[in-house]
Parts: C-alpha cells; structure tokens; sequence
C-alpha cells in the first residue's frame, strides 16, 4: 500500500511544474533536489526550507504552507536573472496538482541574489499551500 501524499513531497509538484514550464526549458532542463555535485551550467536546485502545519481536529492532514527555496545558477549574471524570472512566471500565483497532492496557492515570498563556485545564483523563496 503506497504511503499518501503529504506537504512533505511538494518538491515533486515544484520540480514537474518547472520541467514543463517551456520558459524555463529554454534556458535549462536540469532540475534538481537538494543538491548536485555534478551538473553543467545553467540549472536549477529545490529544497524545501519550512514547513507549518496546520492541525486539523480530525486528524486529517490540513492545509500545510510550506517554504521552497528555489535556486538558479548560471554563468552569467544577465542569464541567471534570466532564467529566475522564467521560473517566477512558472510558478508565481500557481496551482497545481501531483499525484492526489494539490498546491492550493504559490507565491514568491522572497529572494536574493549571490556568486559562488564560479556561478551566479538567484535565490528564490515561494510560500506554498498544500
């Protein structure tokens, strides 16, 4: 018997949305959780960040609103912006659902921007309603 769906696996709803997103597609195909050690620029990590729960009497699963931290690394500085806004436009003001898990609302909430290992990195945060 398979295990249900909780807020725990919205990463799997982020990285579907992006993966079929054709903005997003232009400028990169590599989507990754967590971590990478060996990926070509440009790409994109996801990770969840935070998680509320909202209990429920019934001891049904509520509406949880989880953090997902979405970071895009390019080469260039124009094209890690680039590829940020493609993946706003995916997911901004969104609603989707992954197997019997609904993303009721999703929003950017924050974000910053960075270099590191040779790359630019746009950091994006988006407020999630499972």
């Amino acid at each position: 018997m398979a295990v249900p769906k909780t807020s725990l696996s919205a990463g799997e709803i982020i990285r579907t949305i992006l993966l079929e997103d054709s903005e997003v597609a232009t400028r990169t195909n590599k989507v990754f959780p967590v971590a990478t050690d060996c990926a070509d620029l440009p790409y994109i990590l996801y990770r969840r960040m935070e998680l509320a729960a909202v209990p429920q009497k019934s001891r049904q699963p509520g509406s949880d609103e989880v953090q997902i931290e979405v970071l895009c690394y390019s080469g260039g500085y124009g094209e890690s912006v680039e590829l940020a806004e493609a993946v706003r436009a995916a997911l901004d003001f969104t609603s989707a659902e992954n197997n019997g898990m609904y993303m009721r609302s999703c929003h950017l909430s924050n974000s910053e921007e960075s270099y590191q290992d040779d790359a630019f990195v746009q950091q994006l945060v988006f407020s999630i309603k499972i």
